[in-house]
């Protein structure tokens, strides 16, 4: 929802998606043509009353932590407390390439947003930080302001490898999972890693690193491809070829969702149960599509 060209149109957005029902709306963190997620974030905010705003995710390494706590730290304040903080390592290459930033391999883009996830935190709580790493120093900083959400808003870590999933099962309130992105673009590896078969392999994963606060997390995922449809087999045959996936992988792979609207209903009460997934989000082209399953199941 973040290539809006002019603000009226983007607040008309935002309490469209409101008045829809959706509980969220999230904006990417790209250097493609999108709206810069910092600002839109609050403009959003502003327009609606009851949204919750945040990214999906924000790059670790495109912004500063003292610099993105401060901002985060502002939104929240400003909205009254709406705001969900979606934080990652970075994946895009091409991103990384345009801009003349670094991609370094992911070690050391996780090990960067192992410290400034700290640091983010760390200035959210009260009194000064002080924290020496080996990307980031912070010397007697006191983080101002404070968010109004307590001890900080929540935080979302978009997570598919087993280094990321287990960060997110000690530092997460809400964790998103994802398949696979080492190879810095979508491809054929990020629709095997999107499999049902890979997704256990995820959440035993998280259970595992999480241990007794893995009741506590959200799981979060995000759809890729949302289709109503009175004739889903069809569809997913269809389908399969281009993502090198039989039709029922494709039925099955937690970011798809294909049906009429009770079968898209039945299919995330089924992934709920065996995934624990309850946060769902839909690309921006597919929010009138999955606007009535929304109805349906806020709530439950």
């Amino acid at each position: 929802m973040s290539n809006t060209v002019d603000g009226k149109s983007w607040a008309e957005t935002a309490r469209r998606i409101e008045g829809l029902g959706f509980s969220s709306l999230f904006l990417p963190d790209h250097f493609t043509p999108q709206l810069a997620p910092i600002p839109a974030m609050m403009a959003a905010a502003d327009a609606t009353t009851e949204l919750r705003v945040g990214a999906l995710v924000l790059d670790n390494d495109y912004r500063h932590p003292v610099v993105l706590a401060k901002e985060l730290a502002t939104i929240d304040l400003l909205s009254d407390g709406r705001l969900e903080i979606g934080l990652g390592a970075g994946w895009m290459r091409t991103d990384y390439e345009q801009a003349g930033i670094p991609y370094d391999r992911p070690g050391v883009r996780i090990d960067r947003f192992e410290e400034g996830l700290a640091i983010v935190k760390g200035l959210f709580a009260e009194g000064p930080l002080s924290y020496q790493g080996r990307h980031y120093t912070v010397s007697a900083l006191e983080g101002m302001p404070k968010p109004i959400q307590r001890p900080h808003p929540p935080f979302l870590i978009g997570a598919g490898g087993e280094r990321m999933l287990s960060i997110a099962a000690r530092e997460a309130d809400i964790v998103g999972v994802n398949p696979s992105l080492t190879s810095g673009q979508v491809d054929a590896t990020t629709a095997s890693d999107a499999t049902a078969d890979a997704y256990d392999r995820k959440v035993a994963t998280l259970r595992a690193a999480a241990g007794d606060r893995f009741d506590e997390l959200e799981l979060n995922c995000l759809l890729f491809f949302v289709a109503q449809t009175d004739d889903r087999q069809a569809l997913a045959a269809n389908l399969a070829p281009m993502f090198g996936l039989s039709p029922e992988q494709v039925l099955e792979a937690p970011i798809a969702l294909i049906g009429t609207v009770d079968e898209m209903c039945e299919t995330l009460e089924a992934r709920r149960e065996r995934w624990g997934l309850s946060y769902f989000v839909c690309q921006a082209d597919a929010v009138d599509t999955f606007a009535p399953v929304v109805s349906r199941l806020a709530g439950t």
